[in-house]
């Protein structure tokens, strides 16, 4: 399996690549940004290596210098969670990297197939953007979604694909606070068209929390976990073998921050 790679950002020569990773990189996917570089310092670096242009965003968010980038397969499931975790910590600190990605690279190495680390059962909530809140890039994350993020057989399907052909490491099924889905299925109001097809899905975790939309997010983004681990004997049967790790994660539409939920 062939290794992805993109141009530092910080070498001048524009159209030279890195061929391969230092020592100092985190489970072989980044090397640590220098605690002694200033935002400024790395902003300049960005622009003088040409990977991207005009990375502070209106609102004041920096676009960190991007570190260099393999394909997922020397990663274990806690590695793989990690790398998600600190670059969720980055997303909330306003300290992107993956912006600064060089896009081309990246794109020339994923037309011919993917090699996600990592699967995302997310809602469809426009407000979580997957790929941004863990700061990662295309060919990263294999990401499924449907509102109220509940493990129907479809979905089941989709991550069994995700972990046992492209070899995703470890699966977070994410819920988020103001579900408009949970909050749905605690009113149960009569609904237009299809829309009660989900209640049936999140009505467990209602039982379980009981009215509060959040501790019923939280309840819903378990008991779908379990459900993955469970229901499915691909799924489970990799668990059990220690290459892939399922677990419920919350994140905060106000804080931008994902919290790991066992």
């Amino acid at each position: 399996m062939s290794s992805l790679f993109i141009a530092a950002s910080d070498d001048p020569q524009r159209n030279r690549t890195t061929p391969a990773v230092e020592p100092s990189s985190v489970y072989g996917l980044h090397p640590r940004v220098s605690n002694e570089d200033s935002s400024r310092r790395s902003f300049v670096k960005m622009i003088a290596g040409g990977a991207v242009a005009g990375l502070v965003t209106a609102t004041g968010m920096e676009f960190v210098a991007p570190r260099r980038i393999l394909a997922q397969t020397p990663l274990s499931p806690d590695a793989a969670l990690k790398e998600l975790m600190d670059g969720n910590r980055r997303f909330s600190t306003e300290r992107l990297t993956s912006c600064g990605h060089d896009l081309s690279i990246l794109k020339q190495h994923t037309i011919d197939k993917q090699e996600p680390f990592a699967s995302v059962l997310s809602c469809a909530d426009s407000r979580v953007p997957v790929e941004l809140v863990f700061d990662q890039t295309i060919g990263h994350i294999f990401v499924t979604r449907v509102a109220g993020n509940f493990a129907a057989s479809e979905i089941i399907a989709s991550l069994e694909y995700g972990a046992a052909a492209l070899g995703t490491k470890v699966i977070v099924v994410l819920g988020h606070s103001g579900c408009g889905a949970v909050k749905a299925t605690i009113q149960a109001k009569g609904v237009p068209g299809q829309i009660s097809a989900l209640f049936s899905h999140i009505q467990p975790a209602v039982d379980q929390a009981g009215p509060n939309v959040d501790a019923a997010s939280k309840a819903n983004a378990k008991i779908q976990a379990t459900l993955l681990r469970q229901s499915s004997t691909v799924i489970s049967g990799l668990v059990k073998e220690k290459k892939l790790k399922v677990v419920a994660a919350y994140y905060d539409l106000g804080t931008g921050v994902v919290s790991l939920l066992e």
